[in-house]
Protein backbone atom coordinates (compact mmCIF):
# COMPACT_ATOMS: atom_id res chain seq x y z
CA UNK A 1 0.00 0.00 0.00
CA UNK A 2 1.13 3.63 -0.92
CA UNK A 3 1.70 5.93 2.16
CA UNK A 4 -1.41 8.13 1.19
CA UNK A 5 -5.10 7.30 0.07
CA UNK A 6 -6.15 8.19 -3.43
CA UNK A 7 -9.47 9.56 -4.59
CA UNK A 8 -11.11 8.94 -7.62
CA UNK A 9 -14.67 10.38 -8.85
CA UNK A 10 -15.86 9.95 -12.44
CA UNK A 11 -19.09 11.41 -14.02
CA UNK A 12 -21.22 9.21 -15.87
CA UNK A 13 -19.19 9.59 -19.04
CA UNK A 14 -16.09 8.73 -16.84
CA UNK A 15 -18.06 5.64 -15.22
CA UNK A 16 -16.48 3.28 -17.25
CA UNK A 17 -12.61 4.12 -17.04
CA UNK A 18 -13.02 5.26 -13.10
CA UNK A 19 -14.26 1.77 -12.51
CA UNK A 20 -11.48 -0.24 -14.37
CA UNK A 21 -8.60 2.03 -12.99
CA UNK A 22 -10.27 1.51 -9.03
CA UNK A 23 -9.71 -2.22 -9.91
CA UNK A 24 -6.09 -1.56 -11.09
CA UNK A 25 -4.98 0.92 -8.50
CA UNK A 26 -6.57 -1.00 -5.30
CA UNK A 27 -3.71 -3.58 -4.94
CA UNK A 28 -1.32 -0.73 -4.22
CA UNK A 29 -3.66 2.25 -3.01
CA UNK A 30 -6.31 2.30 -0.27
CA UNK A 31 -8.86 4.21 -2.95
CA UNK A 32 -11.59 6.17 -2.23
CA UNK A 33 -14.20 6.52 -4.34
CA UNK A 34 -16.78 9.76 -4.86
CA UNK A 35 -18.73 8.17 -7.67
CA UNK A 36 -20.38 8.06 -9.58
CA UNK A 37 -21.93 4.81 -9.35
CA UNK A 38 -23.67 4.06 -12.75
CA UNK A 39 -22.91 4.90 -16.42
CA UNK A 40 -26.26 6.81 -16.40
CA UNK A 41 -25.80 8.82 -13.30
CA UNK A 42 -27.15 11.95 -13.26
CA UNK A 43 -24.61 13.49 -11.23
CA UNK A 44 -23.09 16.48 -13.10
CA UNK A 45 -19.41 16.71 -13.64
CA UNK A 46 -18.43 19.66 -11.16
CA UNK A 47 -20.25 18.16 -7.91
CA UNK A 48 -18.10 15.51 -8.56
CA UNK A 49 -15.01 17.40 -9.59
CA UNK A 50 -15.44 19.65 -6.67
CA UNK A 51 -15.83 17.20 -3.80
CA UNK A 52 -13.09 15.30 -5.07
CA UNK A 53 -10.77 18.86 -4.89
CA UNK A 54 -12.21 19.46 -1.64
CA UNK A 55 -11.24 16.15 0.07
CA UNK A 56 -7.66 16.65 -1.47
CA UNK A 57 -7.55 20.20 -0.22
CA UNK A 58 -9.04 19.14 3.78
CA UNK A 59 -6.06 16.03 3.66
CA UNK A 60 -8.97 13.39 3.08
CA UNK A 61 -6.98 11.60 0.73
CA UNK A 62 -3.18 12.63 -0.90
CA UNK A 63 -4.32 12.83 -4.55
CA UNK A 64 -6.92 12.34 -7.07
CA UNK A 65 -7.85 10.85 -10.24
CA UNK A 66 -11.22 12.13 -12.35
CA UNK A 67 -12.15 10.92 -15.12
CA UNK A 68 -15.22 13.21 -17.17
CA UNK A 69 -15.53 12.80 -20.97
CA UNK A 70 -12.68 14.76 -21.61
CA UNK A 71 -10.95 15.69 -18.54
CA UNK A 72 -11.03 19.42 -19.18
CA UNK A 73 -14.81 19.89 -17.26
CA UNK A 74 -12.69 17.93 -14.53
CA UNK A 75 -10.07 20.09 -14.17
CA UNK A 76 -11.94 23.40 -14.42
CA UNK A 77 -13.75 22.55 -11.75
CA UNK A 78 -11.28 20.93 -8.86
CA UNK A 79 -8.50 24.38 -9.64
CA UNK A 80 -11.67 26.17 -8.17
CA UNK A 81 -10.79 24.49 -4.91
CA UNK A 82 -8.03 26.48 -3.07
CA UNK A 83 -4.92 24.75 -3.12
CA UNK A 84 -5.66 22.60 -5.76
CA UNK A 85 -3.50 22.10 -8.93
CA UNK A 86 -5.66 19.67 -11.41
CA UNK A 87 -4.31 19.08 -14.78
CA UNK A 88 -5.54 17.37 -17.99
CA UNK A 89 -3.04 14.71 -19.37
CA UNK A 90 -3.07 12.71 -22.40
CA UNK A 91 0.97 11.23 -22.92
CA UNK A 92 3.85 10.45 -20.71
CA UNK A 93 5.17 14.02 -20.87
CA UNK A 94 2.25 16.13 -20.14
CA UNK A 95 1.89 13.43 -17.20
CA UNK A 96 5.67 14.15 -16.13
CA UNK A 97 5.44 17.51 -16.14
CA UNK A 98 1.84 18.06 -14.21
CA UNK A 99 3.67 16.76 -11.08
CA UNK A 100 7.79 17.56 -12.00
CA UNK A 101 6.97 21.05 -12.94
CA UNK A 102 3.30 22.02 -11.47
CA UNK A 103 3.53 19.78 -8.33
CA UNK A 104 -0.43 18.27 -9.35
CA UNK A 105 -1.99 16.77 -6.63
CA UNK A 106 -5.31 15.83 -9.34
CA UNK A 107 -4.63 14.08 -12.69
CA UNK A 108 -7.94 14.19 -15.04
CA UNK A 109 -8.71 11.45 -17.81
CA UNK A 110 -10.77 11.98 -20.37
CA UNK A 111 -13.03 8.99 -20.40
CA UNK A 112 -14.22 9.45 -24.30
CA UNK A 113 -10.30 10.80 -25.74
CA UNK A 114 -8.13 7.69 -24.30
CA UNK A 115 -8.33 3.87 -24.29
CA UNK A 116 -8.46 1.91 -20.58
CA UNK A 117 -4.83 0.70 -21.26
CA UNK A 118 -3.51 4.09 -21.89
CA UNK A 119 -5.11 5.52 -18.65
CA UNK A 120 -3.57 2.60 -16.40
CA UNK A 121 -0.63 3.35 -17.43
CA UNK A 122 -0.76 7.11 -17.69
CA UNK A 123 -1.93 6.88 -13.82
CA UNK A 124 1.00 4.24 -12.82
CA UNK A 125 3.19 6.81 -14.31
CA UNK A 126 1.75 9.88 -12.35
CA UNK A 127 1.54 7.86 -9.38
CA UNK A 128 5.10 7.03 -9.62
CA UNK A 129 6.37 10.86 -9.71
CA UNK A 130 6.47 13.48 -6.81
CA UNK A 131 7.41 16.95 -6.63
CA UNK A 132 10.97 18.55 -5.43
CA UNK A 133 10.30 21.01 -3.58
CA UNK A 134 14.01 22.01 -4.31
CA UNK A 135 13.47 22.63 -7.85
CA UNK A 136 13.03 25.41 -10.14
CA UNK A 137 10.05 24.94 -10.19
CA UNK A 138 8.91 25.51 -6.76
CA UNK A 139 9.46 29.40 -6.78
CA UNK A 140 6.43 29.30 -9.66
CA UNK A 141 4.38 27.12 -7.24
CA UNK A 142 5.23 29.44 -4.11
CA UNK A 143 4.15 32.39 -6.91
CA UNK A 144 0.95 30.77 -7.54
CA UNK A 145 0.48 29.82 -4.09
CA UNK A 146 0.60 33.54 -2.29
CA UNK A 147 -1.47 34.33 -5.24
CA UNK A 148 -4.21 32.49 -4.64
CA UNK A 149 -3.73 33.06 -0.39
CA UNK A 150 -4.20 36.79 -1.57
CA UNK A 151 -0.83 37.45 -0.33
CA UNK A 152 -0.22 39.01 -3.92
CA UNK A 153 -3.18 40.93 -4.59
CA UNK A 154 -1.86 44.85 -5.10
CA UNK A 155 1.10 43.79 -5.88
CA UNK A 156 2.83 43.09 -8.93
CA UNK A 157 3.01 39.93 -9.87
CA UNK A 158 6.67 38.42 -10.90
CA UNK A 159 7.43 37.93 -14.29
Amino acid sequence: MDEFPLGIGADAYGYEMKEALRRHLAPSFEVVDYGVESSDASLPYPAVGLRVAEAVAAGEVGRAILICGTGIGMAISANKVAGIRAAVAYDHYSVERSVLSNDCQILALGGRVIGIEVARRICDQWLSLSFDTSSPSAKKIEVLTRYESGRTRGESIPG
